[in-house]
């Protein structure tokens, strides 16, 4: 198999409108890998959320299609049906086939379902191919829900020889171990599945390695328990460092609490910022972890993140969920403030979703989630957590990512969160939304000038230390110009240093 060729004309058209460019649609790539003689006739078109959708159905009937298939999303479902509604008015004897999570769980399933003339549900690989072949033949099926076959891994064909060069240049390369999850956490769709399924290790390292040997240095793995089979996450890890350089980069999802000897002492192996370890912490609360089935060893799992901080160059994405059914605000400061204390250099503050056939939705009645019916679904309140509450929270993750995600405040950060880290950014928080009514556009250098007066005037800090901690890390930022804090020290300095030297002059007269 060879790169996709875009064609001009084409029978069949996959198209994914992805979040940024820099993402590829892997789930696409493996349709089109498995399509087999249709691939002649199909060309894989992808686009991003901020296309116009105009301009998407242009450039989609430009090719003349007769089926036309989206990949369905929570972060995409809006645009797409946008799209799907602009062809079926212009073009309605196109066939529009639907595939993704966002549709694949009856009789949840968003509005866009209603225009589609066929959904996909699940597993995709074989089944849409089969759908294509009988459409093209005249053969149209009569139900609409087609339910994906699950066929084994060893059945499908790898699609990695798909991304071209373009992809290995510039996007970020999705790549799978396995597939499925054994664990039944709540929230999370694939507590659906079964099992976790390996594809063939050794199949699979050949297409890693012929993937380096085109260029490719940044390689995400989806897979959702990297690390669950440590004898096979040692042989990959062992793989990618025998092809060690200073471009690699690896990103893994790992199980927090299973970090056993033999695979420490290959990751200890690892340069600096080589490794990312997305790890989800998700909660502390034992109580909470039980009512949404989620299996945590909390000891194992501060044990762990410790070690990996101490030990290791990786860097650590941890997960915090606010809005689980039976948490509270004071509840979630304390998972917050332990998941600082272990110093992960990123903690993802995510608000709870509704996404579609997640076994968490049995909890909606007893603990009163409500939640946003328009994408992305996002918590509104609970019966432990009102409204406005989820409003001071979502601002908190917003101004969180800009001061502590953003690695751009590593001096300041310290002062911010001394003693009790989790109110002292929700006083932040507050009081800069008070300034600003916002928390989107704001100016790097007006957001030091910002930190600094709440700082003082709100949060009582040490003038001289923030002063110091704020001046080391604007430097650092490459920023032109000076914020007015700095400016109004350097006057200051200047009308000191003036002063002096007309004292000193008037003594020698």
């Amino acid at each position: 198999m060879s790169p996709i060729v875009v064609l001009e004309t084409a029978d069949i058209i996959l198209t994914a409108l992805n979040a940024r460019y820099i993402h590829s649609a892997f789930g696409l790539r493996y349709l089109y890998a498995n399509l087999g003689e249709l691939q002649a006739v199909t060309s894989l078109d992808e686009f991003t959320i901020h296309h116009r959708p105009l301009d998407i159905v242009e450039k989609l009937l430009n090719k003349q299609p007769k089926i036309v298939a989206f990949s369905v999303y929570i972060w995409n479902v809006n645009e797409v049906m946008q799209s799907v509604s602009l062809l079926k008015q212009i073009s309605p004897q196109l066939v529009i086939v639907l595939g993704g999570p966002e549709v694949s769980h009856i009789p949840d399933q968003p509005d866009v379902v209603d225009l589609a003339d066929y959904v996909v549900m699940g597993a995709g690989e074989i089944s849409f191919r089969l759908l294509c072949e009988q459409i093209l033949q005249g053969r149209k099926p009569l139900n609409k829900i087609i339910q994906g076959d699950v066929v084994g891994l060893d059945k499908l064909t790898l699609p990695y020889d798909l991304y071209n060069q373009e992809d290995i240049e510039n996007r970020i390369i999705y790549v799978e171990a396995s597939r499925g999850c054994p664990f039944k956490c709540e929230f999370c769709l694939s507590s659906l599945d079964k099992t976790s399924k390996p594809f063939e290790l050794a199949a699979f390292l050949k297409e890693m390695d012929y993937l380096h040997q085109r260029g490719a240095r940044n390689f995400k793995f989806i897979d959702r328990t990297f690390n669950l089979k440590v004898a096979t996450s040692v042989t990959i890890l062992e793989f990618f460092l025998e092809r060690m350089s200073d471009d690699l980069y690896l990103h893994f999802e790992v199980i927090p609490d299973n970090l056993p000897d033999k695979l420490k002492q290959v990751l200890i192996r690892f340069p600096a910022e080589s490794l990312q370890f997305e790890i989800g912490v998700q909660t502390f609360d034992p109580e909470i972890q039980a009512l949404i089935s989620r299996r945590q060893d909390n000891k194992k799992t501060c044990e762990n993140l410790r070690w990996l901080r101490t030990h290791t160059g990786a860097h650590i994405h941890a997960d915090l969920i606010f809005g689980l059914p039976q948490d509270t605000l004071e509840n979630f400061a304390k998972s917050f403030d332990l998941l600082v204390s272990l110093k992960p250099q990123e903690i993802q503050m995510g608000i709870l979703k509704r996404l579609r056939g997640a076994p968490i939705n049995r909890h909606n009645d007893k603990y009163q989630l409500r939640y946003n019916p328009l994408p992305p679904y996002n918590i509104l309140s609970t019966r432990d957590i009102d409204f406005l509450t989820l409003q001071r929270v979502g601002r908190f993750a917003r101004y969180w990512d800009m001061i502590a995600n953003s690695g751009r405040f590593p001096h300041t950060l310290p002062l911010i969160l001394r003693d009790t880290p989790f109110d002292r950014f929700m006083c932040l928080s507050d009081a800069l939304y008070k300034l600003t009514g916002s928390t989107w556009k704001i100016a790097l250098k007006r957001l030091f000038d910002l930190i600094y007066t709440v700082m003082i005037e709100e949060m009582k800090s040490d003038k001289e230390r923030l002063k110091l901690a704020l001046e080391q890390d604007y430097r650092r930022s490459g920023q032109k110009g000076l914020p007015i804090f700095l400016q109004q020290q350097l006057i200051k300095k200047s009308h000191k240093i003036g002063t002096a030297n007309k004292r000193q002059a008037k003594h020698r007269l």
